[in-house]
């Protein structure tokens, strides 16, 4: 078998398992009782989808949120995901679930607004591909029906867009209700109500299954036909005969654009009615038998709301749209609308609308004239969602990956340690430069952080700042959820910020970012090396330095915002300075780490020398707790006291605190939290002790100069050959490559930028 005719196997499987073979109605009804979700109104639907997908653990402005799948785009490999504005997305939620419910809102049509790029078009594509995948699922299987009364009688008009042909097969006389039809809608009122009573009775949801719509004017045309034609012969079981599966089928449909989904795009137009429902065709009024009215099968029914029966309607970029808002406004309360005088269609559909923020200025034109406002009904009916640009750092550096790589994959990591390493991670694009050739350009680690933390910190409101934090700290802690500061960490609560603080409603849009780095690939740099690419090495600074003085030019900026966005480089560039620095001082001691069983011993003394519990020797033999392993690790290890801070190797009141304070508290906190097992101080997470996890996991340069004594950074540019300073820097290099994923030329670029800094206060 050929590799083609295993993906058309696939294919095969695919499509099997998405459509069925048609059925009868009151096979239709047995299913329903058996899976109730396949006959759910529009937005329960919509709900059902979005829960279906279920939910994750995020942390957005530094507080935990629970996430709905759904947005994150998971059935299109996360192309299309929302990143950010969870609570937003939550609260549309709360209103899909109240509105599905019957208990407020059915009046409101949704709004989302917010500035460009901030995910608004990627609602609409996330919508429409979660929605299409989830009407492939059994639990998600959406339905319609189609009708055929040709098979009534071959001499009779038949129920077509033109003129049927008699010895045609069967099936081509089939015709689907154009505006997706809900089977239960066949039923005479009174019959469906008991029906729907019975069914959410059996089932109970906390959102029961409603029906309320009257069949559509096409399917209505071939019902009122069906029921003339057997009426006249005298038929008893009337609806029987007409809803008899050589007439009717209950056929099951993909949820897309055009069947289920109807989208009106901003460059759409034609009069409201048209852009709403649909358009008659003149053509066919003459060719069809429309007894002096005009014929529902003439209508197109390619308007957003005919599209969108029984699932979602979305005006895309509304304020193109404004007219039609106003003639939107008893559509949600009475769920009908027409299509030309005496001839009516129900719709079952959630409303919702995407926008800038022009609408609200349009909608708020006439706001002044008290209580006189002509909009204002129209306001009542808007419920607005606001979405503003990313606050979260790892959410930002997430999505400018997306804009430079085309990288779909949504980050979900179990702690922050490894989502820090997402954010740092370099990116290497491979570009074409002017004379044609291929070569490949590197964002170096922290280059996309840096850009990203930028863009965090001119969205971030400074007014709310607590006394010695600055906008990167802000930042830090919106991502985190906490501030880690030495041994101390403080969470979010424990910082005052303003609730209603102006964060993320304006600032840096990532589409500005994504321009400078577009162009950052395409720039020469004028820097060499005698071994190394470092031309094609975009550094950190670069990109700090080039996002700042392009602020100038930009006219998406006013003057206000240039200044004021150019006032919050510094912090940003210190901090990405300590990232770099931090880097190559765990580089050079990579090597000379202390051992975690070393730790562990140290940590054990400590507990016995604190509580007197017994201490064992490899021999198990009972021995007291060494004060001189306890005060070498603190001096050369901690690099925390001095000889002064013990007489002999006795510790000194500060020394005595700082075990109490430091590594004793920590322990009881992790012996308490696990208080219902035999507590061992063997069982402790050493990294769960603040000052133990530094020592584990970071140096600085008193470490360095301790091991190495005759290192010089001022040499690190091309270091003497025979010298300490040359073999630090090999295997500097060699450990930035392997432990940061550098390249040789960014760890020599970044390795030369910090020497750069550190050799002014070496001596």
């Amino acid at each position: 078998m050929t590799r083609g005719t295993d993906y058309v196997s696939d294919a095969d499987r695919a499509l099997e398992e998405t459509y069925e073979e048609p059925m009868s109605l009151a096979a239709y009804v047995d299913r329903v009782f058996e899976n109730p979700s396949i006959a759910a109104h529009a937005s329960k639907y919509l709900l059902s989808a979005i829960e279906a997908a279920g939910t994750r653990t995020v942390v957005e402005e530094g507080e935990e949120k629970q996430r709905y799948r759904f947005f994150d785009d998971p059935h299109n490999d996360g192309e299309h995901a929302i990143l950010g504005n969870t609570e937003v997305l939550n609260g549309f939620v709360d209103d899909l679930r109240s509105i599905a419910a019957g208990r407020g809102k059915d009046e409101k049509i949704i709004w989302f607004e917010g500035p460009t790029a901030t995910g608004k078009s990627e609602l609409k594509r996330c919508l429409v591909n979660g929605l299409r995948e989830y009407s492939k699922t059994p639990e998600g299987r959406r339905y319609t029906v189609e009708w055929n009364v040709q098979s009534a009688s071959a001499e009779d008009r038949g129920l077509s867009y033109g003129s049927g042909d008699p010895t045609a097969s069967d099936d081509e006389h089939w015709y689907e209700s154009p505006v997706q039809a809900h089977p239960l809608s066949v039923f005479p009122e009174s019959v469906r109500d008991d029906l729907l009573a019975e069914l959410n009775a059996e089932h109970d949801d906390h959102v029961p299954i409603t029906v309320d719509a009257r069949l559509d004017p096409f399917s209505r045309e071939a019902y009122d036909f069906l029921e003339e034609r057997y009426r006249r012969q005298g038929r008893e079981e009337l609806f029987s005969e007409l809803t008899d599966e050589a007439h009717l089928r209950v056929k099951n449909y993909v949820v897309d654009v055009g069947q289920g989904v109807g989208v009106l795009h901003s460059e759409d137009d034609g009069p409201p009615k048209e852009r709403l429902v649909g358009s008659w065709m003149h053509g066919m009024l003459q060719e069809l038998d429309s007894r002096g009215r005009k014929n529902p099968q003439a209508f197109s029914y390619d308007g957003v709301l005919s599209q969108g029966n029984g699932v979602l309607t979305v005006v895309e970029d509304a304020a193109q749209h404004a007219d039609l808002l106003q003639k939107l406004l008893n559509v949600p309360d009475e769920q009908s609308v027409k299509l030309d005088k005496g001839i009516g269609m129900d719709v079952d559909t959630q409303m919702l609308i995407i926008s800038n923020p022009d609408l609200e200025a349009q909608l708020n034109q006439h706001s002044d004239r008290n209580g006189m406002d002509p909009l204002k009904a129209l306001k009542r009916r808007l419920d607005k969602h606001q979405f503003g640009y990313l606050t979260n750092l790892s959410l930002e550096a997430e999505l400018i990956r997306r804009e430079l790589t085309g990288e779909t994959d949504v980050w979900e990591t179990a702690t922050y340690e490894e989502l820090a390493e997402k954010i740092r991670e370099p990116v290497r694009v491979t570009v074409k430069d002017g004379d044609g050739s291929v070569i490949e350009r590197e964002f170096a680690p922290h280059a996309i952080e840096v850009a990203a933390l930028y863009a965090v910190a001119t969205r971030l409101d400074e007014e709310d700042l607590p006394s010695g934090l600055d906008l990167v700290d802000k930042a830090l802690i919106f991502d985190q959820g906490y501030l880690q500061e030495g041994d101390t960490r403080s969470e979010k609560a424990d910082f005052d910020f303003d609730d209603d603080a102006h964060n993320g409603e304006h600032g840096i849009p990532v589409t500005y970012t994504r321009d400078i780095l577009a162009d950052l690939l395409q720039t020469d740099r004028d820097r060499h090396h005698p071994e190394l690419p470092v031309e094609d090495v975009i550094m950190p600074r670069d990109v700090l330095n080039t996002m700042a003085e392009g602020l100038a030019d930009a006219p998406v900026f006013s003057t206000g915002e240039r200044s004021e966005f150019e006032n919050r480089v510094v912090p940003v560039k210190n901090h990405v300075f300590d990232q770099q620095e931090e880097d190559v001082v765990d580089a050079i001691m990579h090597e000379k780490r202390v051992d975690e069983e070393t730790v562990a011993e140290y940590v054990e003394h400590v507990y016995a020398w604190e509580t007197g519990e017994a201490l064992y020797n490899d021999r198990g033999e009972e021995v007291d707790p060494d004060p001189l392993k306890m005060k070498l690790f603190e001096v050369e290890h901690l690099g925390r006291f001095s000889e002064a801070a013990y007489e002999g190797n006795l510790p000194r009141e500060s020394v005595k605190n700082f075990r109490s304070d430091k590594v004793i508290t920590a322990l009881n906190r992790h012996a308490w939290e696990q208080r219902d097992e035999d507590f061992a101080v063997g069982d402790v997470d050493l990294t769960a002790i603040p000052v133990i996890k530094t020592v584990l996991e970071s140096n600085d340069w008193d470490d360095v100069r301790r091991t190495f004594e005759d290192f010089d950074p001022r040499q690190w540019d091309d270091p003497p050959s025979g010298t300490e300073t040359e073999t630090v820097k090999e295997k500097t290099i060699d450990a930035m490559i392997e432990l940061f994923d550098y390249s040789e030329a960014s760890a020599e670029l970044t390795s030369r930028h910090v020497m750069g800094q550190v050799s002014y206060r070496w001596d």
